[in-house]
């Protein structure tokens, strides 16, 4: 049940002050919140749920290359033994092993990365396990509701006369769909839903994160 999902690369911060980035594709978004599904176990868990905070970077298809450095790495040492059958390695830098630059974010600690067209601070609104009545799963899977604080998102992406929004012909998320990366293709159809003005999905959250 791995259907295509935009890759995310989350980073976070870890308790000695060292950055962690990690790539998941479990999320999806509704308004000014994000949801992701993770592994109660990750680095990535572990530090989000410490501090409460994070930045979401999407990296476009021509950031491929990087991403894929970073499968099967892990910031958590020793290396879990569920990862270490399906061959992870503990990596401490995990910006130097995709060749990425962290970045300062303006509201989070966390840092951004550079290379990403967008970028999303974030902090931690809810926690929610999935699999409560299976013995089996119980604990072991997460979904984390994400809330906005401020978007960066590079000039060349967005829609020319609407400074607000990203124009899909000018970027090209990276996606995976069961377990392989992709890009998107051409528009297939005119979408109605597009038509509506932006200012109409004003939210508090908007507003909130404007005042930070």
């Amino acid at each position: 049940m791995y259907f295509g999902t935009p890759v995310v690369l989350i980073s976070t911060c870890n308790e000695d002050g060292t950055f962690n980035l990690a790539p998941i594709s479990s999320v999806f978004w509704l308004g000014w919140r994000c949801v992701i599904g993770i592994s109660a176990f990750s680095k990535t868990t572990e530090n989000m749920l410490r501090t409460r905070q994070c930045v979401l970077n999407l990296p476009s298809a021509g950031q491929v290359a990087a991403v894929n450095k970073l499968a099967r790495t892990t910031g958590t040492n020793p290396v879990p033994q569920g990862k270490l059958l399906k061959g992870y390695r503990f990596e401490a830098d995990k910006f130097g092993t995709a060749g990425l630059t962290p970045v300062g974010s303006h509201i989070v600690a966390a840092p951004r990365v550079n290379e990403c067209p967008v970028q999303l601070e974030a902090v931690v609104e809810a926690v929610h396990s999935l699999a409560e009545t299976d013995d089996v799963q119980r604990g072991r899977l997460l979904t984390i509701e994400l809330r906005i604080q401020r978007v960066h998102a590079e000039e060349s992406i967005l829609m020319d006369g609407a400074p607000n929004r990203v124009d899909p012909d000018k970027w090209r998320p990276l996606i995976m769909s069961f377990q392989q990366f992709y890009g998107l293709g051409a528009q297939v159809h005119e979408s109605t839903l597009a038509q509506i003005p932006e200012a109409l999905y004003h939210s508090v959250d908007m507003d909130r994160a404007h005042g930070n």
